[in-house]
């Protein structure tokens, strides 16, 4: 195969499906990451992430099969495999399926060479999230509670400021007493 695939460093929600087209007793050396990495290197990528990497034989879906599977099992939307139903039910052998979140995030051009062959690639269908109505009034957010404004300050009368004068004379006086008593005694 010498087509190349554009991975971008925001790409998600992709999946691809690649024939694995070598005998089931070297898949195990194909698959084996001791120093090099065979899978990699036949996929071309430059930074790859084993975790979201399956390599598996197509028989290890009895019962299932690899259309239900990825409906199913990623989230493919049945328009979209629909028609690769037959190419993916007549498949046989190992499969490699392989998401976005194997690319973690770095752009790069993958060029996959024997012995895979991409057999088709996909993408998940995401649900968008809609907020509806809360269901109770007392799951409503509360409205701010606006106080009233303050009543102006009246000013103070003539009997209140003369008050003050007293007060603040009598302090001073009885300071000073108190400062007569200190020095006489």
């Amino acid at each position: 195969m010498s087509d190349t695939i554009q991975i971008s460093s925001r790409e998600t929600g992709v999946v691809r499906v690649f024939a694995v087209d070598i005998p089931a007793d070297q898949i195990a050396a194909f698959t084996a990451r001791n120093g090099r990495w065979p899978l990699r290197e036949a996929l071309g990528a430059e930074a790859l992430d084993p975790e979201y990497v399956q390599v598996f034989d197509v028989a290890d879906l009895a019962g299932v099969g690899l259309p239900a599977y990825l409906t199913e099992g990623h989230a493919i939307p049945e328009d979209q495999i629909g028609p690769m139903r037959a190419r993916l039910t007549a498949q046989n052998g190992t499969v490699m399926v392989i998401t976005s979140r194997a690319f973690a995030g770095e752009q790069q051009v993958l060029t996959p060479h024997a012995p895979l062959r991409l057999i088709g690639s996909f993408s998940e269908t995401h649900t968008p999230i809609t907020f509806g109505a809360l269901p109770d009034a007392s799951a409503q957010p509360r409205q701010p509670e606006v106080a009233p404004a303050p009543a102006p300050r009246k000013a103070p009368s003539d009997a209140a400021i003369s008050g003050r004068v007293a007060m603040a004379v009598l302090l001073v006086l009885a300071v000073l007493v108190a400062v007569m008593v200190w020095i006489a005694g």
